[in-house]
């Protein structure tokens, strides 16, 4: 592993680099490309290898933005930005944080589960680490041996089975971490150099994939058992003594590995789950902000969250951790929260209830007073009414699943109802934003998991905000780090839920938005990490010096180039 020296001195940035010639321009975190000076081409024995204009990383970045965007196929996009990453990443990254408007939906969601499920067949220049079984014994040698950097902070970790809506993508999974890590350091400023995609290639149920020969992944059925436990046991381990300040997010797991991976290791090192976690807080927040525009409080809430898996059960902790902080009393938090999964309401009397699902469960005698027949359990609408409740959160991956008689039943309850379809992609959304509009004459709250248009109401366009993880997990990342916490706690995702609630504009709250514009995610990353950080030490995992603000702007990096001086010559590889 290379040492990543950068240097500030009187605002400028320098960086130690080891490599020349042509080895100085495949290397991408390296590769200026034409935004090599003249002095610097002299320097590294870059003469005669570039075009003789000198551009700045301006200029670049609106050349390639306008190459990108001539391709009108989302996936073809995604291709090209994968491209320019493996070429130049300071340039990838000024492109990226310049535009994220149009390009936030190409590396991550919708566009990047079809990334994912291309993933073999669009493959070009490896990314990241894949841990397999065949690495069992020596998963730390792999991880000292493979790592393009010393003093990794932060990786994103998945075993490619929960893949958004569409499920197991083997291999193909990776693209979910690097998308994820494109986001870190476009919107919390982490270093790319201290970031480390990584996928657990334990094979795949997919039988398409293993069929297919140009699959790359570990072809295999899926390791399941003590022998998968043994090779994420194995994998903390390494990472925690080749990384020692590094922090985790688990991503895509299966829900009961999910469940059972997040409490194995949270007191072990600092990790958490994106899925469960990230979508709570993001969920919570949304809750939070109508509280904000409706005046209605917390405590008056009445909430049916449709989808019991990893998303339905964070959001579930969150709201219960939520009603706890503001005193809400046990017997009225019982009844604010009805959580369904297929089989209906998720109830105490239920046979053969899932251990994961025992602590969403309503008491029977609830039900009872509701009125709510055996035959009533799996209907939504009728489950509405009979709660009257004012808050809707989909989770299910059913699109959909909202329908129009849903979601006028809400109406009965509040005059400005929430109504959150989560789900992503897009494909598998549980409604349409200007449908639910429609049939409440404009009256909802909404936010969605996908990117939606604007719709067309008659005070004029009304924007639909985006109830997406990236407003939670970069700023809890930025914040777990700058603390340098042992662990990520309870309170450390509710306080980035109350941050990013809070941090919304009278603006955005006037326009009946639950969520920020994703323009203000670099702002939006600063105010969560500070709460993240500032809970940290509230919580006693964590010591900071008095300035945390400082702390936290001289750690974030912008992409511009740094100015190059020599340092020893690399052995490459």
């Amino acid at each position: 592993m290379q040492k990543f020296e950068l240097i500030r001195t009187d605002g400028r940035q320098q960086l130690k680099v080891g490599r020349r010639a042509t080895s100085l321009l495949r290397f991408p975190l390296y590769n200026k490309g034409t935004g090599f000076t003249p002095e610097e081409r002299e320097r590294f024995r870059l003469d005669g290898l570039l075009p003789s204009q000198h551009n700045s990383i301006d200029v670049q970045a609106e050349r390639v933005f306008k190459s990108i965007m001539f391709d009108k196929d989302p996936v073809g996009r995604h291709i090209g930005l994968a491209a320019l990453q493996d070429r130049n990443e300071h340039l990838f990254y000024k492109v990226l944080s310049s535009n994220l408007e149009e390009l936030m939906p190409i590396v991550y969601t919708p566009t990047v589960g079809k990334a994912a499920q291309y993933f073999s067949r669009v493959f070009r220049r490896a990314r990241g680490i894949w841990i397999t079984p065949e690495h069992i014994g020596r998963i730390e040698s792999v991880l000292r041996n493979a790592s393009p950097f010393a003093g990794v902070e932060l990786m994103v970790v998945t075993d490619n089975e929960s893949i958004l809506g569409i499920g197991d993508q083997g291999a193909g999974g990776m693209a979910i971490s690097v998308g994820k890590l494109a986001l870190y350091c476009a919107g919390a400023g982490i270093h790319p150099a201290r970031t480390l995609p990584i996928s657990l290639d334990v094979g795949t149920d997919n039988q398409t994939l293993l069929d297919d020969p140009l699959y790359l992944g570990w072809r295999e059925k899926r390791l399941r058992g003590e022998r998968y436990i043994e090779l994420v046991d194995e994998f903390v381990q390494a990472a925690r003594s080749v990384f020692p300040n590094v922090v985790i997010q688990w991503e895509d797991l299966r829900k009961d590995n999910a469940l059972a991976i997040l409490d194995r290791y949270q007191n072990e090192l600092p990790s958490f789950n994106d899925d469960i976690q990230g979508t709570g807080a993001v969920a919570v927040a949304c809750v939070l902000a109508a509280s904000r525009i409706s005046g209605r409080p917390l405590d008056q809430q009445r909430i049916v969250i449709y989808g019991a898996g990893a998303a339905g059960l964070g959001i579930s902790r969150e709201l219960r951790n939520q009603f706890a902080t503001q005193g809400v009393d046990s017997e009225t938090l019982e009844r604010a929260i009805i959580v369904m999964d297929s089989r209906g309401i998720v109830s105490d009397g239920r046979d053969n209830l899932d251990a994961y699902k025992k602590e969403m469960a309503l008491p029977e005698k609830y039900l009872r007073e509701l009125g709510i027949d055996d035959a009533a359990r799996t209907d939504l609408t009728a489950i509405v009414k009979a709660s009257q409740a004012n808050v809707l959160i989909g989770a299910s991956g059913q699109g959909g699943a909202f329908t129009e008689d849903t979601v006028r039943a809400m109406l009965d309850a509040a005059d400005q109802p929430v109504i959150l379809p989560m789900s992503n992609p897009t494909s598998i959304s549980e409604a349409i934003p200007e449908n639910i509009l429609r049939w409440t004459g404009g009256r909802a709250l909404v936010a969605t998991g996908s990117p939606f248009d604007d719709v067309s109401m008659r005070g004029g366009p009304q924007r639909i905000g985006q109830a997406n993880n990236v407003f939670i997990f970069p700023g809890l990342g930025l914040g777990t780090i700058i603390s340098g916490a042992t662990r990520v706690t309870g309170g450390m995702i509710s306080a980035s839920a109350n941050a990013l609630a809070e941090n919304l504009t009278e603006q955005e709250l006037g326009d009946r938005c639950l969520m920020p514009e994703v323009s203000r995610l670099w702002q939006v990353c600063e105010v969560v990490g500070i709460a993240v950080a500032r809970q940290a030490v509230e919580d006693g995992v964590a010591r900071l010096p008095q300035d945390i603000e400082q702390r936290l702007r001289d750690y974030r990096w912008v992409p511009e180039y740094p100015e190059f001086i020599k340092g020893d010559i690399d052995v490459v590889r």
